[in-house]
């Protein structure tokens, strides 16, 4: 029973994890498609809330109950596709962690553009720049990871 609650925990995690940094994404780079300083700034904000609220604490959730889990089944850790995983997790939240300071940067530059009545600075458009580019490594890992785990390659 207690593998299967922390199974399940570690399902809806990772589908948390995925969906909410998937999902963000999204809508902030519509949104600065559009160049609406005023609502760039809002989702901005919107979007770094969620980041702490899900995407941390998933991010935390998914090695823990991924760890149980293999302890639980007598996985060793030197099994491929699960040391293939722990790299591939170690390179999305290489590249998540700087992105959080950037999503940072950025709603504060908007913020401060949108009071002064400012289109968006250059100095948003290169974190914007570098958030865009990091957002293909981390994203390449997360569906790697999930086709390692389900296939389970010897």
């Amino acid at each position: 029973m207690e593998y299967l609650w922390v199974k399940l925990l570690h399902i809806l995690s990772s589908t948390l994890l995925f969906g909410t940094g998937i999902g963000s994404a999204f809508y902030l780079l519509c949104v600065v498609l559009r160049r609406d300083v005023k609502v760039v700034a809002q989702v901005a904000r919107v979007v770094v809330l969620a980041d702490w609220l899900f995407t941390a604490t998933t991010a935390i959730t998914q090695p823990l109950t991924g760890w149980y889990l293999a302890r639980l089944m007598q996985i060793p850790f030197s099994t491929p596709w699960l040391m293939g995983s722990l790299v591939l997790y170690a390179i999305a939240i290489a590249c998540w962690l700087p992105v959080v300071r950037l999503q940072m940067l950025m709603r504060d530059d908007a913020q401060a553009s949108a009071l002064a009545g400012l289109p968006l600075s250059p100095a948003f458009k290169r974190y914007f720049t570098l958030w865009f580019v990091l957002g293909f490594p981390a994203l390449g890992a997360f569906l790697a990871i999930f086709w390692l785990m389900v296939f389970k390659p010897s």
